[in-house]
């Protein structure tokens, strides 16, 4: 780091995050590789260093002897400016240098609001924002990420996407740069090639022509680029890459503990969930893996917590045997053990006396609706004896706080589904009021609701949002009906979850108003502190585009969507049919018990899901 950098620290908050030096940091040297990549995480340095996504793919990257994978996360607006008074361009952990010096500059996408947020790195990097005008092969710009499933709001910025799981897709992308750079191709040369790796989808090589009414009519495709671009996955969890030398971050972070990973996908199919569809099909690690890499990445890292994570824990066969396997080693060193992302209808007392041996957390539970009605219409197989149930396993265990998460504005809700949100934690305190086993430290529950933002790829993706102040009406009346001081009550900000439905669900015309939001001062646009809905609403204005195109119209099912280039394997017609299944308030059953012909199982080679 240089005397320049080292005064701009002394004046920014948190300068740890931008330091590097980390434990567990990998420095290599930069004569010995062929292909350096910056991996720039659109957010804070606290945000990306606890995403697991990051950590598995730094590693993968340089476990290849011949790149050197670099960290780079979002300034903070004291280092922005200061970075930019003094000219000082926006550089990797590892090495101090500047990121445009670097062959590659990969994004992890993994939520619309960051949008904004990769322009200003480029910027701040010295890199061009738009590819058209970045003639040259290096720095290539490439993402992956949940939400590059659309890639299309984003194809104007980034030169590739990788569609789906990157531990393989990844280094296909670098060994083929690696040789473009060998053999002097030019950029078009090797994005023609690249469009030919399974997972690669070039943007520029697809041209979209749009009906008079602003929907999509066509998307021509360039000769040698495939229709459609079929996501990538790992087949066999424990012969991938997972990382036991995860780098220890020097400040404070959002989950501070090692994150061990149990298996990718949901077997459950909740029809507003994106991630349930985008990480289909199911595949699981086996207990002996889970064991090993658990103690190695605990003794590697200090640790005194660990924390098993899949979109439902709870779910994982053998989970009783892979809890006790890692209680037996963790409470002798005093490590605990959490459990997120568990379901109100499998939540039992064997298993919270496993999860408090050493340290007892509160307890989140997601019933998503009030009513049994709206449960059904969104799949979410979870009932209202369900979710007392294990309220009461876990009051009788001394739990006495929970958190109840809800959705507001789901398709065919009603006011009586609303109201039936507080009729639903009112019973959850009246069981705590029979059979907690300490009363005296009372208890807190907190419901909280957020805005449904219906997703690509997901039975919803042809809803309408409902409008900002319907949601708030809606608030005001759950509001209204909760009146114990034991429960909270909070709710996420609409106009967010409003600009997040148009990116979510635009085209390949919303790069424009993203550019234009950040040239106007967007960026960090997930932190209130940021966000400015007037912003986003005037760039659209500037833009010609109606928000309210993207956000507030009900498709037809035959229309073509931006992101039908993306394959994940699960066929709209599926889709279709969930969506009719909500309608009638049909519940489908989840993949263990009978597989529906999602059309997941074609990206297997065996053609089956694990259980």
């Amino acid at each position: 780091m240089n005397i320049e950098t080292e005064r701009v620290l002394s004046r920014v908050q948190k300068p740890a995050r931008y330091t590097g030096g980390e434990y567990n940091e990998i420095v290599k040297d930069k004569s010995s590789v062929d292909v350096r990549v910056a991996f720039c995480f659109p957010d804070t340095y606290e945000i990306g260093m606890s995403n697991l996504g990051l950590q598995i793919l730094y590693g993968a990257m340089n476990a290849q002897s011949w790149i050197w994978c670099e960290r780079c996360f979002a300034p903070w607006g004291d280092m922005e400016e200061e970075l930019r008074r003094a000219s000082i361009p926006l550089y990797a952990l590892e090495s101090g240098d500047s990121i445009g010096e670097f062959d590659a500059v990969a994004f992890s996408l993994g939520y619309e609001m960051a949008y904004t947020s990769v322009l200003n790195m480029l910027d701040l990097g010295g890199i061009p924002v738009r590819s058209a005008d970045r003639p040259s092969l290096t720095p290539l710009v490439f993402a992956g990420g949940t939400s590059c499933i659309n890639p299309e709001p984003m194809a104007d910025f980034v030169d590739l996407f990788v569609l789906g799981e990157g531990e393989e897709l990844d280094i296909e992308v670098l060994a083929l740069l690696r040789r473009a750079k060998r053999e002097g191709w030019d950029k078009r040369r090797f994005l023609q090639a690249a469009a030919g790796i399974p997972g690669v989808y070039v943007p520029s090589l697809y041209e979209p022509v749009y009906n008079a009414d602003g929907t999509l009519k066509e998307v021509i495709t360039a000769p040698g680029a495939p229709e459609r671009v079929k996501k990538r996955i790992i087949e066999d969890l424990d012969t991938a890459f997972y990382p036991t030398r995860a780098i220890v971050p020097s400040t404070e972070i959002v989950h501070d503990r090692v994150v061990l990973e149990v298996m990718r996908g949901c077997v459950r199919g909740c029809r507003f969930c994106q991630a349930g569809f985008a990480y289909r099909p199911v595949r699981r690690h086996s207990t002996e893996f889970l064991l090993d890499t658990a103690r190695a990445a605990l003794e590697n890292s200090g640790y005194e917590e660990i924390t098993l994570s899949s979109l439902s824990t709870s779910d994982f066969k053998g989970l009783p045997e892979l809890a006790d396997g890692l209680l037996s080693w963790c409470e002798p060193r005093k490590i605990s053990l959490s459990l997120p992302s568990l379901r109100a209808d499998n939540f039992s007392m064997s298993l919270m006396e496993r999860v408090q041996k050493v340290r007892k957390s509160g307890l989140t539970f997601a019933p998503e609706a009030g009513s049994q009605r709206l449960r059904d219409v969104i799949n979410k197989n979870v009932t209202e004896e369900d979710l007392l149930r294990s309220c009461r396993v876990a009051f009788e265990g001394g739990w006495n706080s929970l958190k109840l998460y809800f959705m507001l504005g789901l398709p065919t809700e009603t006011d009586e589904d609303v109201t039936a949100i507080a009729r639903l934690a009112g019973k959850v305190l009246d069981t705590w009021r029979q059979y907690a086993a300490n009363k005296s430290r009372g208890i807190r529950i907190t419901v909280s609701t957020s805005m449904f933002v219906p997703k690509p790829h997901t039975p919803f993706q042809w809803e309408a949002q409902v409008g900002i102040e319907e949601y708030l009406r809606r608030v005001k009346l759950l509001k209204a009906g909760i009146t114990s001081k034991s429960i909270t009550y909070n709710w996420h900000e609409p106009h967010v979850s409003f600009v997040e439905a148009a990116l979510s669900r635009g085209d390949r015309r919303m790069g424009a108003v993203i550019e234009q939001v950040w040239r106007s001062g967007g960026r960090l646009d997930s932190w209130s502190e940021y966000f400015d809905f007037h912003r986003w609403m005037e760039a659209f204005r500037v833009c010609g585009l109606d928000p309210e195109f993207y956000v507030s119209r009900v498709r037809g099912e035959g229309e073509l969507f931006p992101w039908d280039v993306v394959d994940l394997g699960v066929t709209k017609s599926y889709l279709a049919r969930e969506r009719r299944a909500a309608y009638q308030g049909a519940v489908t059953p989840d993949c263990r018990v009978k597989c529906m012909g999602c059309g997941a199982n074609c990206l297997l080679e065996r053609r089956a899901c694990d259980e």
